[in-house]
């Protein structure tokens, strides 16, 4: 290591966020960047711990120690070459991935771990600002053609390598733009849809063909994409939200997460937000059904269109401040966490079931609430209500981020006769197989609805196993 005693010198320290009533005026990114010699102090954090757990609690493996020590001496090139060795989009995961490499950290036991999802995106930034990023197209080409379906991360990091690899690429997405949920699903004060079009303009400029507005299975008979192909790849995402089908479910003004979150992007992004009247928060009263990352995005993007005021109500109950013993180093820490969207100005609320929704011609008026507990049992937890506890929530808008269960069950799937396992992903064999020759899956279309890093570790497998399919090597 370049100082093996920095953590002992060296505190842990952030780049910060903009501040509140600044950043809730607008749609920019929220975090900020340290200047290069501080962010290079912090990369001397990384210690000589033996066993870095930080690789092993990242799912693209990383090698974050080497990159840490090439950053430290101050050798951005070489850090970057290290870095994007194993991870196709830094600049994604840098800034929105949960990082949990830091959760591994060994530095972490005394929670300071190092901040290695900053440094992470400060080398790629830096890499692209010196000019270290350059497109590079094959040399040689195999004369192979490969279709990609879905640009998402899974798709983007599957299309990537493949085209690296020589072969004839093209990338196939339904939407005006190529980026999947990465563009339409992440709030741009989380991740700059800029960033996505340079690194997509670099890809094209390797040889990469990206068609857009092309619905598989809609436009393009499915069947008719895998005649034309020597391999297929299906990284279509995990589409479909879970529902909450209570009383009052089809009163006007509740949503799916995805939808509200899918108009205000296009509609930054200068596209048609797809109908007529765009769901929006302006002066209304705002409930958030659903703890979670993507009930994060809906905070801060009903902030920001000038909500009256908004709730965030969860089922499960306040997690602690600290790990528990059942959860101990160097696993994913599950304990309380605030998002920036949350601290900006919203009110969390625990341990509540939604009972039904109240409504007064024909338009959501409020959620009717009940506190709940949860007993430990044997075969795990079971939840109770309590009786007496029912009070009604005043809402006008009702955004419902409870996760996603599975692909959409379109008629690319339907007329691929792609097998479906028990929770109707796409079932996988050995190498990301479907059962039909020459078709792949990747992504959360095969894994169901998970991290962006993942996503692009199962990208980057995907294109592994169709070169060594299409070298004949399997």
């Amino acid at each position: 290591m370049g100082d093996i005693t920095g953590f002992l010198k060296v505190k842990r320290k952030e780049a910060g966020n903009r501040p509140v009533i600044e950043r809730i005026c607008d749609f920019s990114e929220v975090e900020q960047i340290l200047n290069s010699e501080d962010r290079m102090l912090q990369a001397a954090r990384c210690m000589d711990c033996g066993v870095p757990f930080c690789h092993w609690g990242c799912p693209v493996d990383n090698l974050i120690p080497e990159w840490n020590e090439l950053l430290f001496k101050g050798d951005w090139k070489r850090a970057y070459k290290r870095l994007s060795a194993t991870n196709n989009f830094p600049e994604f995961t840098g800034r929105i991935c949960p990082a949990p490499c830091e959760h591994a950290c060994v530095l972490n036991i005394q929670q300071e771990p190092v901040t290695i999802r900053e440094n992470e995106v400060a080398i790629t930034e830096k890499a692209f600002s010196e000019g270290y990023i350059k497109p590079a197209p094959p040399q040689n080409r195999t004369g192979k053609k490969v279709a990609v379906i879905g640009s998402g991360p899974a798709g983007m990091a599957a299309a990537d390598l493949l085209n690296k690899a020589g072969h004839e690429v093209t990338l196939f997405e339904k939407d005006d733009k190529a980026g999947g949920l990465l563009r339409y699903g992440v709030p741009d004060f989380k991740l700059s849809k800029t960033t996505i079009d340079r690194r997509l303009e670099i890809m094209v400029k390797e040889g990469l063909t990206i068609r857009t507005n092309v619905n598989i299975g809609k436009d393009i008979p499915i069947q008719d994409i895998i005649n034309q192909h020597d391999a297929v790849c299906i990284a279509t995402g995990t589409p479909q939200p879970r529902d909450l089908m209570v009383e009052g479910r089809d009163l006007n003004g509740i949503h799916f997460a995805l939808d509200f979150l899918v108009s205000q992007n296009k509609i930054n992004g200068g596209e048609s937000a797809g109908t007529e009247r765009p769901v929006s928060a302006k002066d209304k009263k705002v409930v958030v059904i659903g703890g979670g990352d993507t009930g994060s995005d809906c905070v801060g993007t009903a902030i920001r269109q000038k909500a009256s005021g908004v709730i965030q109500i969860e089922i499960l109950p306040k997690p602690p401040a600290v790990r528990t013993p059942d959860n101990p180093w160097p696993f994913f820490a599950k304990v309380l966490k605030t998002s920036t969207s949350q601290e900006e100005g919203c009110e969390r609320q625990w341990s509540l079931s939604t009972v039904r929704f109240i409504g007064s011609d024909g338009n959501v008026t409020g959620v009717e609430v009940e506190d709940v507990e949860w007993i430990e049992e044997e075969s795990g937890y079971s939840m109770k209500s309590i009786d007496g506890t029912r009070r009604i929530i005043d809402a006008d808008l009702v955004l419902l981020a409870l996760g996603f269960v599975h692909p959409g069950h379109n008629s690319l799937i339907r007329d691929s006769d792609i097998r479906l396992d028990g929770r109707y992903k796409a079932k996988t064999g050995q190498g990301q197989t479907t059962g039909i020759n020459k078709v792949f899956t990747a992504g959360d279309a095969a894994n169901g609805a998970s991290l962006i890093v993942y996503a692009i570790a199962s990208g980057r497998s995907v294109a592994a196993e169709i070169d060594r399919f299409l070298k004949g090597q399997v």
